[in-house]
């Protein structure tokens, strides 16, 4: 590490459902490729979810192991399978996480900082947070292979989907280890200012 950041390797290579070593593997800074299933969800979803934890009823999806990606696409244009797929502001599910994240779940993919409460249970539990360019929604969905929605239909663009992905471009923005990259990068612009 230098500066507190990993230096630029090659990007990590990983396959959902993410593994606890897979999240072990991580440092904040690392540039990574996800392929494999991820699940669309954003804040009206979440609340679903953590309804159904609360009443000890089963998620519409398996949550071990999995990522949640916090997004909600627009429509898909004539040709395509998905419309623009960029990531929402992570810290509006900082509410619902921890309990998610308790039940399974091992990766979120978002933009933004996350609470002090979801980052503390990424390290009890072992999760990972991901950060997906935002402003880049167009591209970032030329990675997504396959759609489907799981649930909640009548929620339309934050129904839950399960997306197929290929080499989806990330960078760990948040480590099991309490590694913040957004931290990281502001106590490293205060230092040069």
């Amino acid at each position: 590490m230098q500066d507190g950041l990993v230096e630029q390797l090659p990007p990590v290579e990983l396959h959902t459902p993410l593994t606890a070593a897979d999240v072990n593997s991580l440092r904040t800074g690392m540039r990574v490729l996800l392929s494999g299933v991820v699940y669309a969800a954003r804040d009206a979803a979440h609340a679903r979810m953590a309804d159904l934890l609360k009443r000890g009823e089963v998620l519409p999806f398996p949550i071990e192991g999995s990522v949640i990606y916090y997004v909600g696409p627009s429509p898909a244009p004539p040709g395509r399978i998905i419309g623009a797929a960029g990531p929402t502001t992570a810290g509006r599910m900082d509410r619902y996480t921890p309990a998610l994240i308790a039940a399974g779940l091992r990766g979120m993919i978002g933009k933004g900082f996350r609470s002090a409460e979801v980052k503390e249970a990424m390290q009890k539990y072992g999760a990972v947070y991901f950060a997906a360019v935002g402003g880049a929604g167009v591209l970032l969905a030329r990675r997504i292979v396959r759609v489907e929605v799981v649930a909640w239909e009548d929620l339309g663009p934050e129904a839950v989907r399960r997306l197929w992905v290929e080499k989806f471009p990330l960078v760990v923005a948040g480590d099991r280890y309490g590694g913040d990259l957004y931290e990281e990068a502001r106590r490293k612009y205060r230092a040069e200012v």
